[in-house]
């Protein structure tokens, strides 16, 4: 038999632990690509996420280019120009910046993008909790063991990509099948993406196992957690998938600890569970939100 009785496949895990597992693929993979930094810098290493999940993609979902009508050109080039920027300002952020304080800034974004509009109290609740965790994380008298202020506005340049991609995605949906848009949006991030890459020299530094390394980028911070939230989202809410993915800047903290041996001040843990709880209260009391979802 092909499916199981209850009419999903037999392989598809339930949708908790699917978000889970997407979360800490993607931070996980996110701190293997700062490993590569220092061979192949972090525009090289974010075209080697992007143009690999590009491919990888495009052999899955096979998108019809030479059909698509005026009206899916018009929404997916401006798509993918945005998410290829999303990725370049983080990776760049994360090049100056701890792993988890990347995540938590970069939340700022789709979190104004949910309250964006709203008179509900509870909604300027989260906005101020959101803001009272960016300021402890802000630099704002520098110093020996302050963040790099580039760093800090990089990440939140990365936000406010992601709440921009969150809003041409939803357009993007209208016009598209769920993973022919995202392969097709993924071609032109890489055309975004690869002339800073190649700009700082990614031909040259290029090695097969450097190669290997940015496959498995691709495969942790793209393929593997695209698949398991849309598994996901076949069965969550919106409500209840963006309370999950408020775990990310906590499992970016961690993973950042583990693997990159990044440790976080007292101030800046506070930091980040004032921004994940404000993305968890903006999640649990939306009304019609789209939730945060990575690329």
């Amino acid at each position: 038999m092909n499916e199981a009785p209850s009419g999903r496949p037999p392989w598809t895990l339930p949708p908790i632990p699917a978000v889970l597992l997407a979360v800490i693929s993607v931070q996980g993979g996110a701190a293997f690509a700062k490993e590569l930094f220092p061979a192949l810098g972090a525009a090289g290493t974010a075209g080697m996420r992007i143009g690999l999940s590009a491919i990888l993609l495009f052999a899955v979902f096979r998108p019809p280019l030479t059909r698509l009508t005026r009206a899916q050109w018009g929404a997916v080039i401006p798509y993918g120009v945005v998410l290829g920027a999303m990725n370049l300002s983080f990776y760049m952020a994360l090049e100056r910046i701890p792993l988890g304080l990347a995540v938590t800034l970069e939340f700022a974004g789709p979190l104004a993008l949910a309250v964006f509009g709203s008179r509900r109290a509870s909604d300027f609740l989260w906005v101020v909790l959101a803001a009272a965790g960016i300021a402890l994380i802000t630099p704002w008298r520098g110093g020996v063991g302050s963040l790099d202020l580039l760093g800090v506005l990089l990440a939140l340049l990365a936000g406010g990509f992601w709440a921009a991609y969150i809003v041409l995605g939803g357009r993007v949906s209208k016009v598209f099948l769920g993973g022919q848009s995202v392969a097709t949006g993924m071609l032109f991030a890489a055309l975004t993406v690869l002339p800073f890459s190649f700009a700082e020299g990614l031909a040259a530094r290029l090695t097969p196992p450097l190669f290997a390394g940015g496959l498995a980028v691709a495969l942790l911070s793209g393929a593997i957690p695209f698949t398991l939230e849309m598994m996901a989202l076949r069965v969550l809410s919106s409500r209840t998938f963006g309370i999950l993915m408020s775990l990310e800047p906590a499992a970016a903290a961690l993973s950042g600890l583990v693997f990159l041996r990044e440790r976080l001040t007292v101030t800046q843990w506070l930091a980040l569970v004032f921004v994940s709880a404000a993305s968890a209260g903006a999640a649990l009391t939306a009304r019609r939100v789209p939730p945060p979802v990575d690329a």
